[in-house]
């Protein structure tokens, strides 16, 4: 897209602004860059097009590596449709830049609208690698004190970018509860670009937003990536209620729920849709959610996890989605055993305005978002 528009106005922060916080010579910069150099071999960049027109470009990682083709992992964002968001773009063609610099056509196979992911087919070079995505990481106490470094890949240039950071105990301001927040300033062209800790570990998908930068977790990742293979799409219940770490949540919230019970875990009850499964159940505004399934919650990571595994066994064995929740209500300092029906979501309306993520059923609102 050109920088200069008509009647002299500019565009800002477009998709080809670089980020790279590796402006000194310290031991620390020396280690980032020597990080990201190391993985640079899983890194593309990407483009998507319609006729002669571009638009959008992204960062992706390739993450499966066969004779004949590699897999890359990238935003669902590159095939979005301009007027309907909901919609990919039909006849799209789709251009990935190689690390060496190469250009070459790549495909779409699957994606997913609600986490913005997508996964881009392309013929594979034998000087390329995958990425370790399928490594397991728990997100504990270590991971949060750990330094992460956000990569990405200009389309234009072909440069590669690092900037580095920590994980927030912080609640994402974007719709989609599964997204967790870094400190890694990355810019747009670092959306769908790879987050790795300090042995190269694959920790999840980066987006965008202008104060901060979401990234979807890993654990979330691979099991879109393991629904995709089983079922051809990502299964998600819509439980009706939003909720977040107790870490994350205001110090009167937390004092609140420690005055009832001093020894309570769990997560958080934020919101509770009117009329759905979870309001059905009694669950309220206020709530803390400890066990699922006679599992002890300790973050609301767990519990999002929790529910893919869940939905994933009960449509193999063609039943319904139901949890067993234990719930202590500090208001009243009561608690009780609460079951709730969850129902997949069968249709999406997604929006996205001003490089905010938006999620919305055609009726009610929706137990996840998407991301940019």
């Amino acid at each position: 897209m050109p920088s200069e528009l008509s009647e002299g106005m500019h565009l800002v922060n477009t998709f080809e602004e670089h980020f790279d916080d590796l402006d000194g010579y310290n031991e620390e910069h020396a280690g980032i860059k020597l990080l990201a150099s190391s993985i640079s071999n899983s890194v593309v960049s990407l483009a998507s097009f319609k006729g002669s027109v571009r638009l959008f470009t992204c960062t992706g990682i390739i993450f499966g590596y066969m004779p004949s083709e590699m897999n890359i992992l990238t935003s669902a964002s590159l095939v979005r449709c301009l007027g309907d968001e909901a919609k990919f773009v039909d006849k799209l063609k789709i251009k990935v830049r190689l690390p060496n610099d190469k250009l070459v056509v790549g495909k779409l196979w699957k994606y997913d609208y609600k986490y913005n992911i997508a996964v881009v087919k392309t013929k594979s070079f034998p000087e390329f690698h995958a990425a370790h995505v399928h490594n397991g990481v728990k997100f504990n106490s270590e991971l949060f004190q750990a330094n992460l470094v956000a990569i990405g890949r200009c389309y234009e240039s072909g440069e590669l970018m690092a900037s580095s950071g920590r994980v927030l105990y912080k609640t994402s301001r974007l719709d989609c509860q599964e997204l967790m927040i870094s400190t890694c300033k990355i810019t747009k062209a670092g959306i769908g670009g790879p987050l790795i800790d300090s042995s190269g570990n694959f920790i999840g998908m980066n987006f965008y937003a202008k104060d901060e930068t979401p990234f979807l977790p890993v654990s979330i990742l691979l099991k879109c990536l393991k629904h995709f293979e089983i079922f051809g799409r990502v299964v998600q219940p819509w439980l009706g209620l939003r909720v977040g770490s107790l870490r994350a949540e205001k110090l009167s919230i937390c004092e609140e729920i420690r005055k009832s019970f001093p020894q309570a875990h769990g997560i958080y009850v934020e919101m509770v849709s009117e009329g759905s499964p979870a309001a059905c159940s009694g669950i309220k505004v206020g709530d803390l959610i400890s066990t699922l399934d006679g599992i002890a919650l300790s973050n609301a990571q767990q519990f999002h996890e929790l529910i893919f595994d869940k939905a994933e066994c009960a449509l193999k064995r063609s039943e319904g989605i139901v949890f067993k929740v234990n719930v202590l209500r500090p208001s009243d300092c009561s608690g009780f055993i609460a079951t709730i029906n969850g129902e997949e979501v069968a249709m999406i309306k997604q929006n996205r305005s001003s490089g905010c993520i938006q999620a919305k059923m055609t009726i009610q609102i929706l137990l996840c978002g998407k991301i940019l």
